[in-house]
Protein backbone atom coordinates (compact mmCIF):
# COMPACT_ATOMS: atom_id res chain seq x y z
CA UNK A 1 0.00 0.00 0.00
CA UNK A 2 1.54 3.24 -1.16
CA UNK A 3 2.01 6.66 1.31
CA UNK A 4 -1.18 8.36 -0.65
CA UNK A 5 -3.23 5.06 0.21
CA UNK A 6 -2.43 4.90 3.64
CA UNK A 7 -3.25 8.65 4.04
CA UNK A 8 -6.10 8.99 2.58
CA UNK A 9 -7.77 5.07 2.49
CA UNK A 10 -11.25 7.18 1.59
CA UNK A 11 -11.86 9.73 -1.27
CA UNK A 12 -14.84 12.34 -0.70
CA UNK A 13 -17.94 12.17 -2.98
CA UNK A 14 -16.74 14.21 -6.19
CA UNK A 15 -19.50 15.81 -8.00
CA UNK A 16 -18.47 17.23 -11.58
CA UNK A 17 -16.23 19.95 -11.16
CA UNK A 18 -13.23 21.88 -12.59
CA UNK A 19 -11.27 19.96 -14.73
CA UNK A 20 -7.64 20.30 -15.61
CA UNK A 21 -4.87 18.66 -16.49
CA UNK A 22 -1.04 18.31 -16.03
CA UNK A 23 0.87 16.77 -19.43
CA UNK A 24 4.44 15.67 -18.18
CA UNK A 25 5.66 15.04 -21.52
CA UNK A 26 5.50 15.51 -24.93
CA UNK A 27 5.33 13.63 -28.15
CA UNK A 28 8.05 15.49 -30.30
CA UNK A 29 10.75 14.08 -28.06
CA UNK A 30 11.65 11.13 -26.14
CA UNK A 31 10.94 11.87 -23.02
CA UNK A 32 10.94 15.07 -20.57
CA UNK A 33 12.34 17.96 -20.57
CA UNK A 34 14.25 16.80 -17.61
CA UNK A 35 16.08 14.01 -19.17
CA UNK A 36 17.66 16.81 -21.57
CA UNK A 37 21.38 16.64 -20.36
CA UNK A 38 21.80 20.43 -20.32
CA UNK A 39 18.00 21.00 -18.99
CA UNK A 40 18.75 18.64 -16.26
CA UNK A 41 22.27 20.54 -15.47
CA UNK A 42 20.43 23.55 -14.94
CA UNK A 43 17.30 22.73 -13.24
CA UNK A 44 19.52 20.90 -10.27
CA UNK A 45 21.45 24.15 -10.13
CA UNK A 46 18.92 25.74 -9.00
CA UNK A 47 17.29 23.14 -6.84
CA UNK A 48 21.07 23.05 -5.16
CA UNK A 49 20.84 26.40 -3.81
CA UNK A 50 17.17 25.96 -3.24
CA UNK A 51 17.53 23.31 -1.09
CA UNK A 52 19.72 25.42 1.18
CA UNK A 53 16.85 28.16 2.68
CA UNK A 54 16.39 27.98 5.92
CA UNK A 55 12.65 27.52 7.40
CA UNK A 56 11.84 29.71 10.35
CA UNK A 57 8.56 29.92 11.31
CA UNK A 58 6.38 30.74 14.73
CA UNK A 59 5.65 26.98 15.10
CA UNK A 60 8.26 24.69 17.25
CA UNK A 61 7.11 21.75 15.69
CA UNK A 62 6.75 23.05 12.22
CA UNK A 63 10.24 24.37 12.44
CA UNK A 64 11.92 20.84 13.39
CA UNK A 65 9.86 19.20 10.80
CA UNK A 66 11.08 22.22 7.68
CA UNK A 67 14.43 22.33 8.99
CA UNK A 68 15.56 18.46 9.61
CA UNK A 69 13.00 16.11 8.53
CA UNK A 70 9.89 16.53 7.06
CA UNK A 71 9.17 13.28 7.16
CA UNK A 72 10.13 9.31 8.40
CA UNK A 73 12.19 8.95 5.02
CA UNK A 74 13.89 12.13 3.74
CA UNK A 75 15.69 15.68 5.00
CA UNK A 76 14.77 18.79 5.23
CA UNK A 77 17.56 19.16 2.18
CA UNK A 78 15.51 17.01 -0.02
CA UNK A 79 12.28 18.04 0.28
CA UNK A 80 13.23 21.47 -1.18
CA UNK A 81 15.31 20.31 -3.43
CA UNK A 82 12.63 17.70 -5.20
CA UNK A 83 10.05 20.85 -4.89
CA UNK A 84 12.77 23.03 -6.94
CA UNK A 85 12.94 20.55 -9.63
CA UNK A 86 9.66 19.64 -10.16
CA UNK A 87 8.98 23.64 -10.49
CA UNK A 88 10.97 24.31 -12.84
CA UNK A 89 11.01 21.10 -14.73
CA UNK A 90 6.99 20.39 -14.55
CA UNK A 91 5.99 24.65 -13.58
CA UNK A 92 4.00 22.66 -10.87
CA UNK A 93 5.31 21.38 -7.68
CA UNK A 94 3.08 19.41 -5.07
CA UNK A 95 3.81 18.92 -1.36
CA UNK A 96 1.43 17.08 0.86
CA UNK A 97 0.31 18.30 4.55
CA UNK A 98 -0.37 15.19 7.27
CA UNK A 99 -2.42 16.59 9.94
CA UNK A 100 -2.83 15.00 12.84
CA UNK A 101 -4.69 15.74 16.26
CA UNK A 102 -1.69 17.50 17.11
CA UNK A 103 -1.25 19.37 14.38
CA UNK A 104 0.85 19.20 11.04
CA UNK A 105 2.50 15.60 11.75
CA UNK A 106 4.74 15.46 8.38
CA UNK A 107 4.98 16.60 4.84
CA UNK A 108 5.55 14.96 1.39
CA UNK A 109 6.61 15.47 -2.10
CA UNK A 110 4.10 14.65 -4.44
CA UNK A 111 5.12 13.61 -8.19
CA UNK A 112 1.42 13.59 -9.55
CA UNK A 113 1.47 12.40 -13.62
CA UNK A 114 -1.83 14.28 -14.14
CA UNK A 115 -3.85 16.18 -11.58
CA UNK A 116 -7.60 17.36 -12.18
CA UNK A 117 -9.06 20.08 -9.78
CA UNK A 118 -13.31 18.46 -8.49
CA UNK A 119 -15.48 20.43 -6.21
CA UNK A 120 -16.51 18.52 -3.13
CA UNK A 121 -19.66 18.00 -1.72
CA UNK A 122 -18.62 20.30 1.30
CA UNK A 123 -17.87 23.14 -1.00
CA UNK A 124 -14.13 22.87 -0.91
CA UNK A 125 -11.59 21.92 -3.56
CA UNK A 126 -10.28 18.75 -4.38
CA UNK A 127 -7.48 17.51 -6.70
CA UNK A 128 -7.60 14.07 -8.17
CA UNK A 129 -4.16 12.87 -8.61
CA UNK A 130 -2.83 10.00 -10.81
CA UNK A 131 0.81 8.85 -9.86
CA UNK A 132 3.08 6.72 -12.40
CA UNK A 133 2.66 3.62 -10.59
CA UNK A 134 -1.16 3.78 -11.58
CA UNK A 135 -1.96 4.56 -8.29
CA UNK A 136 -4.78 7.22 -7.61
CA UNK A 137 -5.80 9.42 -4.60
CA UNK A 138 -8.17 12.63 -4.18
CA UNK A 139 -6.76 14.95 -1.72
CA UNK A 140 -8.32 17.88 -0.38
CA UNK A 141 -6.47 21.07 -1.90
CA UNK A 142 -6.22 22.64 1.45
CA UNK A 143 -3.53 20.20 2.58
CA UNK A 144 -1.60 20.61 -0.83
CA UNK A 145 1.29 23.13 -0.84
CA UNK A 146 1.14 24.16 -4.50
CA UNK A 147 3.70 26.36 -6.33
CA UNK A 148 3.17 27.55 -10.08
CA UNK A 149 5.66 28.83 -12.57
CA UNK A 150 4.56 30.80 -15.99
CA UNK A 151 1.24 31.32 -13.75
CA UNK A 152 0.07 33.14 -17.38
CA UNK A 153 -3.47 31.10 -18.67
CA UNK A 154 -4.37 28.24 -16.70
CA UNK A 155 -6.94 29.32 -13.36
CA UNK A 156 -5.14 26.57 -11.05
CA UNK A 157 -2.17 25.51 -13.04
CA UNK A 158 1.56 26.91 -14.38
CA UNK A 159 1.77 26.50 -17.98
CA UNK A 160 3.85 23.50 -19.24
CA UNK A 161 6.87 23.82 -21.18
CA UNK A 162 5.62 24.60 -24.78
CA UNK A 163 7.97 27.25 -25.70
CA UNK A 164 11.16 24.81 -24.88
CA UNK A 165 10.52 21.78 -26.71
CA UNK A 166 12.01 22.86 -30.12
CA UNK A 167 15.30 23.87 -28.43
CA UNK A 168 14.66 20.26 -26.65
CA UNK A 169 14.61 18.56 -30.25
CA UNK A 170 17.39 20.26 -31.86
CA UNK A 171 19.76 19.79 -28.94
CA UNK A 172 18.78 16.04 -28.72
CA UNK A 173 19.27 16.08 -33.05
CA UNK A 174 22.80 17.46 -32.47
CA UNK A 175 23.61 14.95 -29.83
CA UNK A 176 22.74 12.35 -31.77
CA UNK A 177 25.07 13.58 -34.71
CA UNK A 178 28.18 14.32 -32.32
CA UNK A 179 27.41 10.22 -31.52
CA UNK A 180 27.59 9.61 -34.95
CA UNK A 181 30.20 11.98 -36.15
CA UNK A 182 32.48 10.36 -33.61
CA UNK A 183 31.59 6.99 -34.67
CA UNK A 184 32.01 7.49 -38.50
CA UNK A 185 35.47 9.39 -37.31
CA UNK A 186 36.93 5.48 -36.50
CA UNK A 187 35.68 4.01 -39.53
CA UNK A 188 37.44 2.94 -43.09
CA UNK A 189 34.93 3.99 -45.48
CA UNK A 190 35.42 2.43 -49.21
CA UNK A 191 34.67 0.05 -51.75
CA UNK A 192 36.31 -3.68 -52.59
CA UNK A 193 37.11 -4.12 -55.65
CA UNK A 194 37.51 -8.22 -56.25
CA UNK A 195 40.28 -8.64 -59.51
CA UNK A 196 38.59 -11.77 -60.56
CA UNK A 197 34.74 -13.29 -60.68
CA UNK A 198 33.84 -14.35 -57.33
CA UNK A 199 30.22 -15.70 -56.56
CA UNK A 200 28.03 -12.95 -54.59
CA UNK A 201 27.96 -15.46 -51.51
CA UNK A 202 31.76 -15.54 -51.34
CA UNK A 203 32.02 -11.52 -51.76
CA UNK A 204 29.61 -11.06 -49.34
CA UNK A 205 31.50 -13.42 -46.74
CA UNK A 206 34.94 -11.49 -47.39
CA UNK A 207 32.95 -7.75 -47.22
CA UNK A 208 32.24 -9.11 -43.51
CA UNK A 209 35.30 -10.58 -42.58
CA UNK A 210 36.86 -7.21 -43.76
CA UNK A 211 34.61 -4.86 -42.36
CA UNK A 212 34.64 -7.25 -39.08
CA UNK A 213 38.79 -6.78 -39.05
CA UNK A 214 39.34 -3.22 -40.16
CA UNK A 215 35.96 -1.39 -39.81
CA UNK A 216 35.18 -1.43 -36.47
CA UNK A 217 36.10 0.62 -33.04
CA UNK A 218 38.38 -2.03 -32.43
CA UNK A 219 40.89 -0.68 -35.70
CA UNK A 220 43.06 1.51 -33.35
CA UNK A 221 45.80 1.59 -35.95
CA UNK A 222 43.41 2.86 -38.80
CA UNK A 223 45.30 0.16 -41.14
CA UNK A 224 43.77 -2.62 -43.54
CA UNK A 225 45.60 -5.57 -45.30
CA UNK A 226 44.65 -7.17 -48.65
CA UNK A 227 45.97 -9.42 -50.84
CA UNK A 228 45.70 -9.86 -54.80
CA UNK A 229 42.01 -11.44 -54.48
CA UNK A 230 40.49 -7.86 -53.83
CA UNK A 231 41.52 -4.30 -53.86
CA UNK A 232 40.03 -1.39 -51.17
CA UNK A 233 39.56 2.37 -52.65
CA UNK A 234 38.77 4.34 -49.51
CA UNK A 235 36.33 7.00 -50.65
CA UNK A 236 36.85 10.92 -50.28
CA UNK A 237 34.38 11.19 -47.26
CA UNK A 238 35.00 14.44 -44.55
CA UNK A 239 33.53 12.82 -41.49
CA UNK A 240 30.51 15.52 -40.28
CA UNK A 241 31.64 17.47 -37.10
CA UNK A 242 28.95 19.53 -35.40
CA UNK A 243 29.52 22.82 -34.53
CA UNK A 244 30.74 23.67 -31.31
CA UNK A 245 28.81 27.14 -31.70
CA UNK A 246 25.61 25.79 -32.26
CA UNK A 247 25.84 23.86 -29.05
CA UNK A 248 26.43 26.78 -27.28
CA UNK A 249 23.52 29.06 -28.69
CA UNK A 250 20.93 26.02 -27.52
CA UNK A 251 22.38 25.51 -24.54
CA UNK A 252 22.42 29.42 -23.92
CA UNK A 253 18.99 29.65 -25.15
CA UNK A 254 17.99 26.43 -22.48
CA UNK A 255 19.71 28.30 -19.78
CA UNK A 256 18.03 31.85 -20.27
CA UNK A 257 14.55 29.81 -20.21
CA UNK A 258 15.85 29.05 -16.50
CA UNK A 259 16.80 32.48 -15.98
CA UNK A 260 20.55 30.93 -15.41
CA UNK A 261 24.05 31.56 -16.85
CA UNK A 262 26.04 29.14 -17.56
CA UNK A 263 28.41 30.21 -14.58
CA UNK A 264 25.87 29.36 -12.26
CA UNK A 265 25.75 25.78 -13.81
CA UNK A 266 29.73 25.09 -13.74
CA UNK A 267 29.83 27.08 -10.14
CA UNK A 268 32.49 29.84 -11.69
CA UNK A 269 29.87 32.56 -10.79
CA UNK A 270 31.22 35.96 -9.01
CA UNK A 271 29.50 37.63 -5.58
CA UNK A 272 27.69 39.62 -8.01
CA UNK A 273 26.40 36.72 -10.53
CA UNK A 274 25.24 35.20 -7.35
CA UNK A 275 23.31 37.76 -5.99
CA UNK A 276 21.73 38.35 -9.85
CA UNK A 277 20.70 34.37 -10.04
CA UNK A 278 19.67 34.75 -6.15
CA UNK A 279 17.41 37.97 -6.77
CA UNK A 280 16.08 36.66 -10.09
CA UNK A 281 15.62 32.97 -9.42
CA UNK A 282 15.87 31.65 -5.86
CA UNK A 283 13.96 34.65 -3.77
CA UNK A 284 11.03 34.58 -6.02
CA UNK A 285 10.89 30.80 -5.34
CA UNK A 286 10.89 31.57 -1.87
CA UNK A 287 8.52 34.01 -1.48
CA UNK A 288 6.12 31.41 -3.34
CA UNK A 289 7.07 28.96 -0.95
CA UNK A 290 6.76 31.20 2.15
CA UNK A 291 3.20 32.40 1.16
CA UNK A 292 1.96 29.13 0.41
CA UNK A 293 3.44 27.34 3.39
CA UNK A 294 1.78 30.52 5.71
CA UNK A 295 -1.74 30.01 3.98
CA UNK A 296 -1.95 26.02 4.09
CA UNK A 297 -0.09 25.89 7.30
CA UNK A 298 -2.39 28.75 9.74
CA UNK A 299 1.46 30.31 10.92
CA UNK A 300 3.55 32.80 9.48
CA UNK A 301 6.78 30.95 7.80
CA UNK A 302 9.40 32.35 5.66
CA UNK A 303 12.14 30.78 4.11
CA UNK A 304 15.71 32.72 3.93
CA UNK A 305 19.60 32.27 2.62
CA UNK A 306 22.40 32.70 4.05
CA UNK A 307 24.20 34.90 1.22
CA UNK A 308 26.97 35.51 2.62
CA UNK A 309 27.90 31.88 3.10
CA UNK A 310 28.87 33.09 -1.07
CA UNK A 311 30.85 35.53 -0.95
CA UNK A 312 34.94 35.70 -1.03
CA UNK A 313 36.88 35.64 2.39
CA UNK A 314 38.03 39.27 1.40
CA UNK A 315 34.34 39.95 1.88
CA UNK A 316 33.60 38.43 4.72
CA UNK A 317 36.16 39.98 6.31
CA UNK A 318 35.58 43.68 4.92
CA UNK A 319 32.21 43.32 6.34
CA UNK A 320 33.13 41.60 10.12
CA UNK A 321 35.65 44.55 10.15
CA UNK A 322 32.62 47.34 9.58
CA UNK A 323 30.23 45.32 11.23
CA UNK A 324 31.52 44.37 14.74
CA UNK A 325 32.18 47.60 15.83
CA UNK A 326 28.71 48.44 15.80
CA UNK A 327 27.37 45.78 17.88
CA UNK A 328 25.52 44.55 14.97
CA UNK A 329 26.59 41.01 15.01
CA UNK A 330 27.67 38.38 18.00
CA UNK A 331 30.60 36.85 17.85
CA UNK A 332 29.33 33.41 17.16
CA UNK A 333 27.11 34.87 14.20
CA UNK A 334 30.86 36.55 13.28
CA UNK A 335 32.85 33.29 13.32
CA UNK A 336 30.13 31.30 11.49
CA UNK A 337 30.96 34.01 8.59
CA UNK A 338 34.43 32.21 8.99
CA UNK A 339 33.26 28.62 9.23
CA UNK A 340 34.44 28.63 12.54
CA UNK A 341 32.05 26.49 15.02
CA UNK A 342 30.21 28.74 17.59
CA UNK A 343 32.16 29.11 21.42
CA UNK A 344 30.42 29.53 24.86
CA UNK A 345 28.94 33.02 25.35
CA UNK A 346 29.32 33.55 21.74
CA UNK A 347 25.79 35.39 21.55
CA UNK A 348 27.51 38.43 23.22
CA UNK A 349 27.80 41.65 20.80
CA UNK A 350 30.95 43.80 21.21
CA UNK A 351 30.80 47.32 20.39
CA UNK A 352 33.55 49.77 20.35
CA UNK A 353 33.45 52.76 23.09
CA UNK A 354 34.17 54.81 20.13
CA UNK A 355 30.69 55.14 19.14
CA UNK A 356 27.63 56.39 21.26
CA UNK A 357 23.87 56.42 20.67
CA UNK A 358 22.63 59.19 19.52
CA UNK A 359 20.60 59.45 22.97
CA UNK A 360 23.87 59.97 24.81
CA UNK A 361 25.03 62.65 21.54
CA UNK A 362 22.30 64.67 22.59
CA UNK A 363 22.90 64.07 26.29
CA UNK A 364 26.24 65.68 26.16
CA UNK A 365 25.65 68.46 23.89
CA UNK A 366 22.91 69.47 26.63
CA UNK A 367 25.44 69.41 29.47
CA UNK A 368 28.42 71.48 27.09
CA UNK A 369 25.50 73.96 26.53
CA UNK A 370 24.85 74.26 30.45
CA UNK A 371 28.47 74.39 31.06
CA UNK A 372 28.76 76.81 28.54
CA UNK A 373 25.98 78.98 29.90
CA UNK A 374 27.09 79.37 33.50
Amino acid sequence: MSIISRLFPKRPKEPQGITMEIHNAFSSFSGTAYENATFRAAVDAIARHCAKLKAKTDSVRLDKLLQSAPNNYITAYDLLYRAATAYFAQNNTFMLIQRGAGGIEAIFNLNPSSIEYIGGTDGGLYARMLFPDGRQATLPYADLIHLRRHFANNELLGNDNRPLYPLLDSAETLTQATAKAAQNAVNIRGVLKFTSLVNPTQVKAEKDIFVRDYMGISNTGGIAATDQRFEFHPTNTTPYSVPADQINTINAQIYSYLGISPKIVDGTFTEDEFQSFYESVIEPFAIQMALEFTKKCGVNVTFTAERLEFSSARTRISLLRELLPFGVISINEARKLLSLPPVEDGEKRLQSLNYVSAEKVDEYQMEDDANGDS
